[in-house]
């Protein structure tokens, strides 16, 4: 790709810069972005999960073209190599917004898209002093005026652009409005070099789709161009683990428990693995050779989407979360112009969602044995990390529910030492929930604990008594009586 200088040593991506920290280098995305300024189409909508690089990427972006006389910091990485790099590196006029920082203190739409309004209209002004600026335009007014005086045109790196349809004050008036702010501030505009967009969900297709019809779109269902921008493959993990732990001690968990727990995306042709965990379990792991993996991405939001699944859930999606967290896979159509009223409009819509926000990925064709409905996709759960997500928000879901159920004739049968009765009613708890054959000890203990707990008995957990250690121990009080019981997990009841 490209047409490069033929002056440079062969380029070496796993390296540190300039005696700067170990980085993998991923400035080749602008050698495609370059030629846009010469082409017709300039405006790329790139969506990807959270915690996959997005906003590094725009900030990345916006720094390259942004309009600098310093030294360059691209002149050490692989975008220097491109012919046409000294006519676009730090020549050009950047407009960066984050939408997603300037909810901070907003009450209602008109005070977030006034935020956005003044914000970009101060920045013109202290860039063109010169030219008289009317502060009270609208700021495409604006720029229109200061391309009609100066010839400059400008790059436009937006991150985030769906976070306004996230916040609580936003009405489905507020979206349409938001998207005409975007289709007067881009569309048709002449003073538009190149228009950059990042989010986690593709362009909703309000009324009759026109308003940023404008935008190439590259989600993970669809367009495989730029898939290898985002997340780290295998080789660049390998050369991250192999550099940050060559001065530690061999790790508990070695490269294969790495691709376990955090490999596992498909973008495109490209599998990947989420580059927020690998980073956060290698540092973990220089502190601490012991350390075991966890769940980074879990940490970085609510995971509400997942529970809105679960309260959703009829017998049809309770039967396929079972087979997801068994392992398998399940095939199911793909809408990739959700709108953002989408949660419980379908069940197509919710698997649609979790396959585009990363809770599951796709299994690629070549590996299936049947051919899929035409556009259907096979999805999976990507990896360990994801799957503890998922049982971990089903466990407190039962957990919640488990407190609303009549457990009388549980309880009764406890303290009157019937196994029978136990047996019957227990089962007949663990129907109402989510199950799958892969459960462990740790799930029926939390199970058991939660039960009573949540009717006010007293609950020790794993605690010393005598020579051995009991799982959970029941006490009343009131009725001076204590049940011990010990967790076994067995896939058949011979084996127990």
């Amino acid at each position: 790709m490209g047409q490069f200088l033929n002056n440079k040593e062969p380029y070496d991506k796993y390296r540190t810069v300039k005696n700067g920290p170990y980085f993998v280098d991923k400035s080749e995305i602008l050698e495609e972005l370059i030629p846009a300024l010469q082409q017709e189409q300039r405006f790329f909508c790139i969506t990807r999960p959270r915690r996959f690089g997005k906003t590094i990427m725009a900030n990345m972006i916006a720094a390259f073209f942004e309009n600098t006389e310093e030294e360059s910091l691209f002149d050490d990485l692989y975008i220097s190599r491109y012919k046409h790099y000294k006519e676009q590196v730090g020549r050009h006029d950047v407009i960066y917004i984050d939408f997603s920082e300037m909810p901070r203190g907003c009450r209602n739409y008109q005070e977030y898209i006034l935020r956005i309004q003044d914000g970009l209209i101060r920045d013109i002004e202290e860039a063109y002093p010169e030219l008289e600026i009317k502060s009270d335009a609208a700021v495409w007014d604006i720029l229109s005026h200061v391309f009609d005086k100066t010839g400059d045109k400008f790059v436009f790196v937006m991150d985030e652009w769906d976070a306004v349809f996230h916040m609580s004050f936003i009405t489905e008036r507020d979206r349409e409005n938001f998207l005409l702010f975007l289709k007067l501030l881009l569309k048709g505009k002449s003073y538009v070099e190149l228009a950059y967009m990042t989010g986690v969900l593709p362009i909703a297709k309000y009324s009759d789709g026109s308003e940023l019809n404008m935008f190439l779109e590259y989600n993970m269902a669809t367009r495989v161009r730029f898939s290898e921008y985002f997340g780290f493959s295998d080789e660049e993990v390998d050369k991250l683990y192999e550099k940050y732990l060559q001065n530690t001690k061999k790790p508990q968990i070695d490269r294969e428990g790495l691709r376990e727990w955090y490999d596992g995306y498909h973008f495109g042709e490209c599998d990947v693995y989420c580059p927020w965990d690998v980073m956060n379990y290698l540092r973990d792991l220089q502190k601490n050779p012991e350390a075991k993996p966890v769940e980074y991405w879990r940490n970085t939001s609510d995971n509400a989407i997942i529970r809105s699944f679960i309260d959703y859930a009829g017998s049809s999606i309770t039967g396929k979360l079972e087979v997801l967290l068994s392992g398998g896979y399940i095939v199911e159509p793909i809408e990739e112009n959700l709108t953002y009223d989408y949660l419980h409009s379908s069940e197509e819509n919710l698997w649609s969602v979790l396959y585009l926000t990363g809770y599951l990925t796709r299994v690629r064709e070549q590996e299936l044995k049947a051919c899929l409905p035409r556009g259907s996709v096979a999805l999976v759960i990507p990896n360990e990390e994801v799957r503890e997500i998922f049982a971990a928000t089903i466990v407190r879901w039962f957990g919640e529910n488990a407190r609303t159920w009549n457990r009388k004739a549980l309880f009764d049968a406890v303290w009157e030492g019937d196994t029978a009765v136990i047996n019957e009613e227990m089962n007949r708890l663990l129907r109402k929930t989510i199950s799958y054959h892969d459960y462990r000890e740790d799930y029926y203990h939390a199970f058991l604990a939660g039960i009573f707990a949540g009717a006010g008995y007293m609950v020790e957990s794993n605690r010393e008594h005598g020579e051995g250690r009991s799982d959970i121990v029941i006490s009343d009080s009131e009725n001076g009586r204590v049940a011990i019981f010990e967790a076994k997990c067995s896939r058949t009841p011979e084996d127990m």
